[in-house]
Parts: structure tokens; C-alpha cells; sequence
């Protein structure tokens, strides 16, 4: 069972393309492991509107930002916004406010 699905904007795409396929395929692994699961290691809530899901590679904290989109009567939507590779413990402000931005404009379109 799946609790949610998850679609991929542009940003997030381009990071995605940004990286080794190795890396590429433990990203796409947890999301779907999140999917199914309710694991705050994989996919945890940041504020109000803001997620992230949570990938470890290699020593490199990946991390995509994401949030809901409940407009759909279908199955939840999770939206990714963008990543980044974390080089700090908290997800730096400017990233948050990013994604911010991001699911604004997504909505609003």
C-alpha cells in the first residue's frame, strides 16, 4: 500500500541529473521505501508546509525538499521542489525558503 505519490518539478529533475546513477538510484529507492512506509528517517515533516526526504550515500547527507499537493481527489500528492546535498545538521533557511517559493508558485498556477 502507498500512502502517497510523488511527482518530480523541474528543479528537483535537474539535481537529479546533476548526480552519478548510483547515487540516482539510492535516491529513488528511499522515496519509494517512503511511500510505503511512515518512516520520519526517510521523509520528515520541516514546517508547516515544507517535507524532506532523507537519502545517506556514500557519507553525502542528500536531501529533496518537497510538500503536498491535496487540490487532487486522487491519492496524496507529494511535490518535490529542489535538492541539495547538506553540509550543516539544520536545512540551511535559504533552502527552505526555496521550496517556499516554489510550492507558491505551484499552487498558484
Amino acid at each position: 500500500m502507498r500512502f502517497f505519490e510523488t511527482i518530480f518539478l523541474e528543479q528537483s529533475e535537474l539535481f537529479l541529473d546533476s548526480l552519478d546513477k548510483k547515487v540516482v538510484e539510492k535516491i529513488l529507492y528511499v522515496i519509494d521505501l517512503a511511500e510505503q512506509t511512515k518512516d520520519p528517517k526517510l521523509f520528515k515533516k520541516l514546517n508547516k508546509n515544507i517535507w524532506e526526504f532523507r537519502i545517506l550515500f556514500s557519507g553525502l547527507q542528500l536531501r529533496l525538499l518537497a510538500f503536498g499537493d491535496t487540490s487532487k481527489e486522487t491519492k496524496s500528492l507529494v511535490v518535490t521542489t529542489h535538492g541539495f546535498i547538506k553540509k550543516t545538521d539544520k536545512v540551511p533557511i535559504r533552502e527552505l525558503k526555496k521550496a517556499e517559493q516554489i510550492r507558491s508558485i505551484y499552487l498558484n498556477n
